[in-house]
């Protein structure tokens, strides 16, 4: 094409062209001393956080918001941080870490009767019921946004002060002016985890119908460093039933995988956290990072945990699968039947297919079309009640990317008409 026919409106088409590619953020570690030795407002509450194991809990997990107390604020807490074990502190600071991204935006979005959201300290198993979450509230008059406990009438409540640091989908550091106080919480417990010494298989194969997931873990040797890391933050094992590989095509296997692709792929079915069911049930932020995400990459090999006809799902993007029971469930380990293979879409492509060098083509339905757990196969168990609020970051996004389109589309428009 000569420049001659270069036309206004062809300008214009390729400009509209160009806005329907989608946005995207890069999802980055996160370094949680850094981010808040930034700044020195915030320089005690930052010496507590780094004197405890929160960093390191913090390294692997992609999508935050963290309470900050500014010094000012933080001095009026000085007897009780004195009469604190340190593992008591440590489970106090973790109820300041949401594990999810709220931007301020999504903050002046919450209903005045507010949103729950899960705090790091609700992973920990020592959390009683859901009250290791805290509920978010916005008053449509003053419009101060508050902080407490999800229990009613709890005294121990925090106002947002302002934000503080924002990288999109990743970390939002917001200040509040007091130190929150979970309910009904045990802080005198100890940190240290309760060391089971679970054999995974054999809990495998005492629950029956998992015999092909239990044979696969044996030989790939990962059974091993599932087992090592029942320490530290616990683990979440969601195990396919046996007629969910019976499901894939006889053709290929995840069995004929290369040794290290199925590694990663049983990795895919770990979180690096312990979360019993009520955890699982009140999570707010969907995407959750795996021990695959740890291997691969930080914003990769994610599963996305949501509620499907009123029952606990876990997605992939090309596979949906059910939890169809609980194997075993005792602090620091969890293990949930699931009713499908879960397929990563970094290995199998957007349509379940399989990449080269890559994995089995999936059979699964898809998730518009997925089965009720009751259609699943292997289900036995009743539906989860779910009672979470959807997440909002999600429609900020959405409405973020919108509001861009627009401005360009406007742009557009008037260089056409100048031209």
């Amino acid at each position: 094409m000569s420049i001659s026919r270069i036309t206004p409106p062809i300008i214009v088409l390729h400009l509209l062209l160009l806005l329907s590619l989608p946005l995207t953020t890069s999802i980055v570690s996160i370094n949680i001393i850094a981010d808040l030795s930034a700044y020195p407002d915030l320089s005690a509450f930052t010496a507590l956080v780094s004197g405890t194991t929160i960093p390191s809990d913090l390294s692997f997990r992609t999508s935050l918001t963290v309470l900050a107390v500014p010094n000012l604020y933080l001095s009026s807490s000085t007897d009780l941080i004195r009469h604190l074990s340190p593992t008591s502190l440590a489970d106090l600071l973790r109820y300041h870490v949401i594990l999810e991204y709220i931007s301020p935006s999504d903050l002046l979005r919450i209903p005045p009767w507010g949103s729950l959201h899960t705090t790091l300290f609700q992973t920990t198993g020592r959390a009683t019921s859901n009250f290791g979450s805290v509920n978010i509230t916005r008053d449509p008059s003053t419009h101060l946004i508050n902080i407490h406990s999800p229990v009613p009438f709890f005294p121990s409540n925090a106002t947002v002060i302002s934000p503080v640091k924002t990288v999109p989908c990743n970390l939002s550091i917001i200040s509040v002016n007091s130190l929150l106080v979970p309910y009904d919480s045990d802080l005198t417990a100890s940190e240290a985890r309760p060391t089971l010494g679970l054999n995974i298989t054999k809990a495998l194969l005492d629950g029956h119908d998992f015999n092909v997931a239990a044979s696969m873990l044996t030989a790939s040797g990962v059974e091993e460093e599932f087992e090592a890391d029942e320490g530290g933050a616990g683990i979440t094992l969601f195990i396919p039933i046996d007629s969910a590989f019976a499901e894939l095509p006889s053709s290929d296997s995840i069995q004929s995988l290369p040794a290290e692709k199925k590694s990663v792929v049983l990795k895919y079915h770990v979180l690096h956290s312990y979360y019993p069911l009520g955890s699982l049930e009140s999570v707010v932020n969907p995407l959750q990072p795996t021990l695959a995400t740890e291997v691969m990459g930080a914003g990769t090999f994610t599963l996305n945990i949501s509620r499907v006809n009123g029952s606990l799902a876990i997605g992939t993007g090309i596979v949906l699968a059910f939890v169809t029971q609980t194997v075993f469930d005792e602090n620091p380990v969890a293990i949930f039947g699931i009713s499908k293979v879960l397929l990563p879409r970094e290995f199998f492509g957007s349509s379940g297919r399989l990449k080269p060098g890559g994995a089995v083509i999936n059979s699964a339905r898809s998730p518009d079309a997925a089965p009720s757990p009751d259609d699943s196969p292997g289900y036995s168990g009743p539906a989860s009640r779910l009672t979470s609020p959807p997440d909002s970051s999600i429609e900020g996004a959405a409405n973020d990317n919108i509001v861009q389109k627009m401005i360009w589309c406007f742009w557009c428009i008037l260089l056409y008409i100048l031209v």
